[in-house]
């Protein structure tokens, strides 16, 4: 099957209001992005939980959300591979799959002062993220135009916003996001389809593990923010309740910015 073969969606997807809805979260195994396909899924999404490398996390939170009644597929690609992420969407529209929400939420740091960073460290940290936006979105896009309804939502970073020391690939990367949220919200707006990005500030997961404890003095709120309260976020800007919300960045940080 070549790539432009497999860049089709289908064209009658299941739209019966009885079947829950199909979710897609990007890098959803762990920290956020576990957070987030728990939530959606308590909200009553079924789940595609995209993971790169990790399957057994992966697995791990397939059983979690399996546990409470829901459902959740696991989808394995890298979201730079774009034969790869083409590929996984072929199988899906071949079975009729159509997805209602996305969560572009893949991303990885690589810190460290502009003057040593290397062009490795700089393009899998932009390709992630931005490469990764397109490579997910935009095959996603028409089928929510045909539907008139979807739900768009990326995860930035308070460093995208207000930038940081030793985080200028990151800063670089999740600030571009920022501005193709922007845009394709005035892109999609007519067809009820909303695009936000999700900023959040020092949240408990693995990517700040080393950050330093002394950090947290400068969080107006004097403390680390939980993955639980930017899912809680996200699940809101996927819901019915948020249709009128869009090209908006919001802003999870204790205060920080």
């Amino acid at each position: 099957m070549t790539t432009q073969a497999a860049a089709k969606p289908p064209q009658t997807p299941d739209t019966s209001a009885a079947t829950p809805p199909w979710a897609l979260i990007t890098g959803g195994s762990r920290g956020i992005g576990r957070a987030i396909s728990v939530a959606m899924a308590r909200d009553g999404f079924r789940i595609l939980l995209n993971y790169r490398a990790n399957s057994a996390a992966a697995a791990e939170v397939q059983a979690a959300i399996e546990a409470t009644g829901g459902q959740v597929r696991l989808l394995p690609f890298d979201v730079r591979d774009k034969p790869a992420v083409d590929a996984a969407f072929a199988t899906l529209w071949a079975e009729g799959v159509h997805v209602s929400v996305l969560v572009n939420n893949a991303g990885i740091a690589a810190d460290g002062p502009f003057p040593a960073q290397t062009l490795h460290d700089w393009e899998r940290v932009t390709r992630t993220t931005l490469d990764g936006f397109y490579n997910v979105t935009q095959p996603l896009v028409m089928p929510m135009v045909r539907k008139r309804w979807g739900r768009i939502i990326n995860i930035s970073s308070v460093s995208g916003v207000m930038g940081n020391r030793g985080q200028v690939n990151y800063s670089a990367a999740k600030a571009g996001l920022i501005g193709a949220t922007r845009s394709l919200a005035q892109e999609l707006a007519r067809r009820k389809i909303t695009v936000n990005a999700v900023a959040p500030g020092l949240i408990e997961t693995e990517m700040i593990k080393d950050v330093p404890s002394e950090v947290v003095r400068h969080i107006p709120m004097r403390r680390i923010g939980q993955p639980e309260e930017v899912a809680d976020l996200v699940a809101f800007l996927a819901s019915d309740r948020a249709a009128y919300i869009t090209g908006q960045v919001i802003g999870i940080n204790g205060g920080l910015a």
